[in-house]
């Protein structure tokens, strides 16, 4: 549709990956096996903390968001993807694209804060044992994870508000594999000024927020650690603590990488692999580093496995 001499977007094209056609359906093929993995994983891990009850702790109560969360952020881009790796028009509607980045912005940034809240955790547990049961009550872990999801609903909704009240005039090909705010401000014929400065400043005060409260909380931890004179103690400290570590460091880098630094042609390819990492491949890490390196949920798929066994004919 037109308005005078400007053009009005109705459907943006997913430039996606500018690769040799015949290797689409190798990578069709490649992402689909990370999307399955993803998906059964993340269930996995729900399923499993809902039906042990010797995982309804705090702790696998923040997990099994954490893995709700990651499903539903990964289930936002990666069909649409998937989908164009095998079409030869690769469009999204308008809304459709409104729709894409709602819903993965509010729980890729309800995911940073339930990083947090999960840090915090692990410091009541750690730093202060006896008192833990109820630090972290029922009710206290209720109000963490429902304040991660109301700030990644009113981040996601800023960043929604302000782009698609844009013009797009220029064209309609964003250069990305999912409607990302970066290049669709690119393509913007508006002024994008106020858009450029609430990406930093929203981004800037979720990552820094939730950073600094990780930071401080793994140095009360590690003073923590360092004072035990038992070595059992330590290594089970250390142990609790090294998942949730090891998550918390992809995920920041990633997303402080893809947000965080100046827009260019170059730069844009390179959001475009950080992406795939951050929003493909992390989801399906995440499940294998918590049940790999976890006892506890360890534990809990043999008992499920050994139940599955002697209860076969």
């Amino acid at each position: 549709m037109t308005r005078g001499n400007t053009t009005i977007v109705t459907e943006f094209i997913l430039l996606g990956f500018t690769i040799r056609q015949d290797l689409q359906c190798v990578l069709f093929l490649v992402f689909l096996f990370i999307y399955v993995i993803s998906v059964v994983a993340n269930v996995g891990i729900i399923l499993l903390i809902k039906s042990d009850s010797h995982l309804h702790t705090p702790m696998y109560f923040f997990l099994q968001h954490l893995a709700f969360v990651d499903l539903c952020y990964t289930s936002a881009i990666t069909p649409k993807m998937l989908q164009n790796f095998l079409v030869s028009h690769k469009s999204i509607s308008f809304s459709g694209c409104l729709i894409q980045w709602l819903v993965y912005a509010t729980f890729a940034t309800a995911d940073c804060y339930i990083l947090a809240a999960m840090a915090i955790d692990r410091y009541v547990a750690i730093c202060n044992p006896l008192h833990y049961p109820v630090v972290m009550s029922q009710r206290v872990c209720i109000q963490l994870v429902t304040g991660s999801y109301v700030m990644g609903s009113l981040n996601a909704s800023i960043h929604t508000g302000f782009t698609f009240s844009l013009f797009f005039c220029n064209s309609n090909t964003i250069n990305h594999f999912f409607c990302d705010v970066p290049p669709l401000l690119a393509l913007s014929c508006s002024r994008i000024n106020i858009n450029v400065m609430l990406l930093i400043v929203c981004v800037g005060f979720n990552l820094i927020t939730t950073v600094m409260v990780v930071f401080c909380s793994y140095v009360y931890i590690l003073a923590a650690i360092l004072r035990m004179r038992s070595a059992a103690g330590r290594n089970k400290a250390f142990s609790t603590c090294a998942s949730h570590l090891t998550a918390v460091t992809i995920f920041y880098g990633t997303l402080s990488y893809m947000y965080l630094q100046p827009s260019s042609s170059e730069s844009q390819e390179n959001d475009k692999i950080v992406s795939v990492f951050y929003g493909i491949i992390i989801p399906m890490l995440n499940p294998l580093i918590y049940s790999l390196r976890n006892k506890e949920v360890k534990e809990a798929l043999k008992v499920i496995g050994k139940t599955y066994l002697t209860s076969k004919p």
